[in-house]
């Protein structure tokens, strides 16, 4: 293998596991924000509880993000100097931006949002939570419109040697797929987080149906499916529109599209694209569906990968599968959701077997999409790092194979021992029943012993499929 290839694999390897923590701290800084509004609100223990459960979890999540993500950058000196150099004008400053307006945001109020409830008063531990959970939006802001700026650069020029320098910030920053890309990053994180603590609630549910902590938790999933999934599908449509006008390659690659459709592409479900043959084998396809997708129209011009030389194509193979993995997993979240919206009119939400199971298999799958829809973007993206500008090729340090693939087994080594680790507390965390240490200490009756603390207006037992909370 070259080193390009080596180099390329090394950084998908680390930022995919940098990836899935950024993507469930967001989700999960929002959802504390909004357990503590709660609580400050209404004045139930129940949401107390789950705000000292997930915080835990929060904490444990960030901290593996900010490591991972430290480890991350230094490929762009190690591997990528030639790119850090020629790009870094307009990268750098953005990547400057979000460790001054985000990163220095989070980690000065971390520490009062994880500890300072009973130091600072509920002001300003609301605060501080709210603090955090903006300043992930943030953080995700800045770090998307660096990427949004390599799929569709705007606002540059190009000095005498090849080096992109900036002429108009505001098009820098936001650049023709920032809108799309950054709202459904975002909307990703919430689904991702969602249907975690779904998962979550969903296992203590299949243990103790009565557990209102678990109720509470898998309700207030169950919204964010019905109501996010749908806006991530109409998102998704939007950002694919904007993508077949800046990256019409990467769509032929997307949708196996070999040859242009003037009169209606088909959508083909399924596929096995072979770019040597230029062709989609064994094709189960749609007539005019995927131009109906794709323009609106059932005649719409779909242009293949013919259009393009071949040093010039992305290759078809992985964005062909992972698109379709990323939109399949977006389809079972909606049926997830709608299924929890029957489950709700049926005043069965809490008792419903067969959606807690459903609700647990699914609690990876905002991980999976994420993961899946990045490689479509970015492998879509080649073979350039800065579109139509700068290749791939042309960013490599000058690193040797065999030095480039040692440091890979080495990351592969360290990540696997450490991160592998940290998940596995992870999910040890996730299974204990959500309870804080003084109920142990002061609870004595049968619902205190099972860890469940009656709110003010919950003292009576709550009946299956009766609660409050449905």
């Amino acid at each position: 293998m070259t080193a390009e290839i080596l180099a390329r694999i090394q950084f998908a390897f680390t930022i995919s596991f940098h990836f899935i923590f950024p993507a469930f701290s967001i989700g999960t800084a929002s959802y504390l924000a909004v357990l503590n509004a709660l609580w400050l609100w209404k004045r139930d223990v129940a949401y107390l509880k789950l705000f000292e459960y997930w915080k835990t979890i929060f904490a444990i999540t960030f901290g593996m993000g900010v490591v991972s993500g430290i480890v991350m950058s230094y490929q762009f000196g190690t591997n990528w100097s030639v790119f850090s150099d020629r790009a870094g004008a307009v990268i750098g400053p953005l990547m400057g931006y979000e460790v001054l307006t985000a990163f220095f945001l989070e980690a000065g109020f971390l520490g009062i949002a994880l500890f300072g409830r009973k130091r600072v008063g509920d002001g300003l531990h609301m605060f501080a939570v709210a603090a955090v959970a903006v300043g992930t939006l943030i953080s995700a802001t800045w770090i998307t419109s660096a990427n949004s700026w390599m799929h569709t650069p705007a606002g540059y020029g190009i000095d005498a040697n090849g080096n992109f320098f900036p002429e108009d910030w505001w098009a820098i920053i936001f650049n023709p797929s920032f809108p799309y890309r950054m709202t459904h990053t975002i909307l990703a994180a919430f689904l991702t987080t969602a249907f975690a603590v779904g998962a979550v609630g969903a296992w203590h549910l299949l243990r103790d149906r009565s557990n209102r902590q678990a109720q509470i938790m898998f309700s207030m999933a169950m919204w964010m499916a019905a109501i996010v999934t749908p806006m991530q599908i109409l998102v998704g449509d939007m950002h694919g529109i904007n993508t077949l006008e800046h990256q019409p390659a990467k769509i032929a690659a997307m949708e196996g599209h070999y040859e242009t459709h003037t009169d209606g592409a088909p959508l083909i479900i399924f596929g096995i694209p072979d770019d040597e043959a230029e062709k989609t084998h064994f094709a189960i396809e749609i007539p005019k569906l995927g131009s109906l997708i794709l323009t609106h129209e059932l005649d719409g011009t779909v242009r293949g990968l013919k259009e393009w030389a071949r040093e010039d194509r992305p290759p078809a193979l992985i964005p062909f599968f992972t698109f379709r993995i990323m939109v399949g997993l977006g389809l079972l979240m909606f049926a997830t959701g709608l299924w929890s919206l029957w489950a709700r009119w049926r005043r069965n939400l809490f008792t419903n077997t067969w959606l807690h199971r459903a609700a647990l298999v699914m609690g990876p799958s905002g991980f999976v999409a994420v993961l899946a829809g990045w490689y479509t973007t970015e492998v879509g993206r080649q073979p350039y790092t800065v579109y139509g500008l700068m290749r791939t090729a042309d960013s490599l340090s000058p690193v040797d194979a065999p030095a480039v693939g040692a440091s890979l087994v080495a990351f592969i080594i360290v990540y696997f021992l450490v991160f592998g680790a940290g998940v596995f507390y992870l999910l040890r965390l996730m299974r204990r029943v959500p309870v804080m240490e003084e109920d142990h200490e002061l609870d004595k009756g049968p619902h205190r012993a099972a860890g469940i603390t009656p709110g003010p207006a919950q003292e009576e037992p709550i009946r299956e499929g009766h609660s409050s909370g449905n």
